[in-house]
């Protein structure tokens, strides 16, 4: 049973409020709601919730909108409702930061499962700290699990929470191939369908900020028809 975590619901549509609200309260959360982005964006200041599920498809300013202004100021986890036919949406929105999205219509215990796989993992990180060292190192790149921050060439970087634990998981295994859906699995803690473009962009996201040249990568390499692996080095 989790904690009195706060979620925020953003949707204009008060059906889907209302059975998402039910379902995460069922489950332990506390829950707000709001309706349009700008009340959204109150909310968030107000009550400094450990999660938000948004709707990208809201009223004057955009879900796109909302997530750009969250990640401008923070890394509080965002897992988007995009409407079925809305793909390129999507993937704007898990570049500009949102760790996962859940297409409408969906299964409200699906979403639950997911708020609660991305709320386990920035409770307990990425491993017990008896299992692995409390610093991982992978040539420039240091990674502190227990601290959850990251420099390169002792500058910090900014990750969201989903791009620490992708890296964090690929640094425990050095040299490891693993496929799309292995990382979803291990990463995103569900093994629901999903459309990979999930981990395609958060992948491309990494090496934009740990690789001297993104396009040509030297730490996080893709093996082609199979996956990706993080470089011995």
């Amino acid at each position: 049973m989790p904690g009195r975590e706060t979620i925020l619901i953003v949707d204009d549509e008060p059906t889907i409020v209302e059975v998402v609200e039910l379902y995460l309260r069922r489950e332990g959360y506390r829950v707000v709601t709001a309706s349009d982005g700008p009340a959204a964006l109150a909310a968030v200041a107000e009550h400094q919730p450990q999660l938000v599920v948004l709707d990208l498809m809201l009223p004057g300013m955009s879900g796109l909108d909302v997530t750009r202004r969250l990640r401008s100021s923070g890394h509080v986890p965002i897992i988007m409702l995009t409407a079925r036919g809305e793909e390129t949406d999507r993937v704007v929105g898990l570049e500009l930061g949102a760790d996962d999205y859940v297409t409408k219509p969906f299964s409200p215990r699906e979403l639950v499962a997911r708020v609660r796989a991305v709320l386990r993992r920035m409770a307990a990180g990425t491993t017990p700290a008896s299992a692995e060292p409390a610093v991982l190192a992978a040539g420039p790149l240091r990674l502190d699990t227990a601290g959850r921050s990251v420099t390169l060439d002792g500058k910090p970087i900014s990750l969201t929470v989903r791009e620490f634990d992708l890296l964090a998981f690929l640094m425990q295994h050095p040299g490891q191939v693993f496929t799309r859906e292995q990382l979803l699995d291990q990463v995103w803690g569900y093994t629901f369908a999903s459309d990979m473009s999930t981990v395609t962009v958060h992948i491309r996201r990494l090496r934009e900020k740990i690789e001297a040249d993104p396009a040509n990568p030297s730490l996080l390499q893709t093996v082609w028809g199979v996956g990706y692996r993080l470089e011995r080095l």
